[in-house]
């Protein structure tokens, strides 16, 4: 079910986290703390409504996040009870489709990314797809996004959604060749992310990811 329609916008770029390079640290601030890192001070929108997008939706946003058979991501988390911090969930969710969207189509101008991006978002996404495109890699397999957790700005403008990644059955593919490169699970497998997501100026509900923090090989996550 489609929740809204985007505006036309020039598309950018299209970007991967499967590299989980740290982009702006791993320690971004104590959970306790009312203020999150990155989220500045932004005019309020009208926000959408709570219900979450179906997990294999392809066009929850009248954008093309659809990903192919051998490519899973696998969200198992439960959806918060305040409806700006269930959106900007469920965007965050779609950013990393997005992300893998674009890593399928070979392409640094779709326009997934620059939905559910601004900023730093966005900046990280167009780092991380160049870096597979040059490699000559996709991705196959099961990724698995658990233990999430929400925290919004006073005004609630703003939503940290933190999250971790288990990349054990996730693998690096030779787009020429197929050829799948696996190797022996362990720690560098599990990373935490912290996505801030703000509301966008459009007044349409949607949240885009500002900024991007990687914890990498997040013992806490295992």
């Amino acid at each position: 079910m489609k929740r809204r329609t985007l505006p036309t916008a020039a598309a950018f770029a299209v970007a991967t986290a499967l590299l989980l390079t740290a982009c702006g640290g791993g320690d971004d601030g104590s959970a306790d703390s009312d203020q999150i890192e990155g989220a500045g001070q932004r005019s309020e929108q009208p926000s959408k409504s709570a219900e979450p997008a179906a997990p294999e939706q392809d066009k929850p946003d009248g954008v093309d996040v659809s990903l192919p058979a051998d490519m899973k991501l696998v969200f198992d988390w439960d959806k918060p009870e305040d409806k700006n911090e269930a959106a900007a969930m469920d965007d965050a969710a779609n950013y990393v489709r997005a992300i893998y969207h674009g890593i399928d189509k070979r392409t640094t101008d779709d326009a997934a990314l620059v939905a559910y991006s601004k900023g730093q978002g966005l900046t990280y996404g167009r780092t991380q797809i160049n870096a597979r495109l040059e490699g000559g890699w996709t991705a196959t397999g099961t990724r698995r996004h658990y233990q999430a957790t929400t925290r919004s700005t006073p005004a609630g403008d703003a939503v940290e959604v933190a999250f971790c990644v288990d990349s054990t059955k996730f693998y690096s593919k030779e787009v020429k060749t197929g050829k799948v490169i696996t190797g022996t699970p362990s720690l560098t497998d599990f990373d935490h992310f912290k996505i801030i997501m703000v509301k966008a100026p459009t007044g349409d509900g949607l949240w885009q990811a500002s900024e991007v923090y990687v914890e990498g090989k997040a013992a806490k996550c295992q």
